[in-house]
């Protein structure tokens, strides 16, 4: 019996992360983009795991996971979950990306900040900060603000 329970307690112990590991984003970026690799850098910094590809052209992968014009920016991530693939597109703050794969909304295909902001991670100069919204992009074409 004290076996057992020294066994339990030990793997009680032990770190969630040594059990399940959180899927992989793959990064899909133009090699010589710097606010991509810094966008890397804070998922990474955040506790993601990443995997970046390095593409002249995105236009392939963006129409892939259904990220239309209005909504692209200049990197996409791609998560698999096992059994859905979600896409992040732009600059996401790490803690919504994050909050969406804890509980993705029905009928969602991922989130997206269009363009560029300011103030966006990876974006960051100085004090400046640009107003943006965190888009929930859905299946049946329509988005809302996440």
């Amino acid at each position: 019996m004290k076996i057992k329970t020294y066994l339990l307690l030990t793997l009680l112990a032990l770190p969630s992360s040594t059990f399940a590991s959180e899927p992989t984003m793959t990064i899909y970026k133009t090699p010589s983009c710097g606010c991509c690799q810094k966008w890397v850098d804070h998922v990474n910094e955040n506790g993601f795991s990443t995997k970046t590809v390095s593409l002249n052209d995105l236009s392939t992968i963006k129409s892939k996971f259904g990220v239309t014009g209005r909504y692209q920016s200049c990197h996409t991530g791609v998560v698999n979950t096992g059994q859905t693939e979600y896409v992040f597109e732009g600059h996401i703050p790490a803690k919504y990306v994050d909050q969406f794969l804890a509980n993705p909304p029905d009928g969602a295909i991922g989130l997206s900040v269009p363009g560029m902001p300011a103030g966006s991670p990876g974006m960051e100069v100085g004090d400046r900060r640009d107003y943006y919204r965190v888009i929930l992009l859905k299946e049946n074409g329509e988005n809302e603000v996440y």
